[in-house]
């Protein structure tokens, strides 16, 4: 199994020289393993490691690469995973940053770890992503993908917004609000937690509708199928900004339709060896201390 991945890309956090060593480190160990490595261009521009090693743009790691590797955070992970989802290509994630709830494998950790991965001990998790546009007189004006969430809300306004929820075309409410969040499984953990949304577990089938400070206290969070279409239409007056990931974002009209459903393309993530949803819940989220044994 120590040759299933033959041609490794590395992917670091945008622009960020705190990566680099970590690069270097990972880039020597994997060549020394007798594999190819790619470093994808904006790495490779802020790391110098484009004078030796190939440098890639995310279609030819997609073309190429058996196996991507991030180095940063949960951002950084993201970005990836969306410039990758339609190429299929696994990817490990190497904590960079503060919480790192995608990116599992911790930074003084990473050789053995990777190592482990290469020589087949890890395990291998299929993400659903989101696909997202807008639509503006009938017309699409964006068109996007999503890993977490969707989020519509007021933008730089100090008031709220209005906006109709529709499921499968069937209108199921107006609200009034400084916005609402519709999130995957792997974005119940970001964003809508914070908003008292709830966690769904990565094989849930299902899609969270979280609102943003209503003006109502009956508003709450629900968890709808996956396969259903979630519109959201912008209400006049109002005008409304949309954020994809936190990372992209498009300014709505007032009657513009976002529109949500799941995308046909998935993110595959590969975790050490010993890796628990559970115990990452526990560590990140400071629920308690170790279990006892029973």
């Amino acid at each position: 199994m120590e040759h299933q991945f033959n041609t490794i890309a590395l992917i670091g956090k945008y622009q960020s020289p705190d990566v680099t060593e970590s690069v270097v480190r990972l880039a020597e160990f994997l060549r020394g393993r007798s594999l190819t490595v790619l470093i994808e261009q904006g790495t490779a521009s802020s790391t110098g490691l484009g004078v030796t090693y190939p440098v890639a743009s995310y279609d030819e790691i997609g073309a190429k690469a058996d196996l991507g590797v991030v180095l940063g955070g949960d951002g950084t992970m993201l970005n990836s995973s969306r410039r990758l989802a339609e190429y299929s290509v696994p990817l490990v994630g190497v904590n960079q940053g503060r919480l790192g709830f995608l990116t599992d494998v911790a930074r003084d950790e990473v050789l053995v770890r990777i190592g482990g991965i290469l020589d087949g001990r890890f395990t291998r998790e299929s993400r659903g992503l989101l696909e997202a546009e807008v639509l503006r007189n009938g017309r699409r004006v964006f068109h996007t993908v999503a890993f977490n969430d969707v989020v519509v809300n007021k933008g730089e306004i100090g008031r709220m917004i209005e906006f109709d929820v529709l499921i499968d075309g069937e209108f199921v409410y107006t609200q009034r609000s400084d916005g609402i969040i519709v999130s995957s499984p792997t974005g119940s953990t970001a964003y809508a937690l914070s908003a008292n949304g709830p966690i769904l577990h990565p094989r849930v089938a299902g899609i969270a509708l979280v609102p943003l400070c209503p003006h109502a206290l009956t508003a709450r969070p629900v968890t709808l199928p996956d396969d259903c279409s979630i519109e959201i239409v912008v209400s006049p007056p109002h005008d409304a900004r949309v954020h994809f990931d936190g990372q992209t974002r498009f300014d709505a009209r007032a009657g513009d339709r976002v529109r949500v459903a799941r995308s046909p393309h998935t993110v595959t993530l590969l975790h050490p060896e010993g890796y628990s949803y559970f115990d990452m819940l526990r560590e990140k989220l400071h629920w308690s201390s170790s279990p006892r044994p029973f």
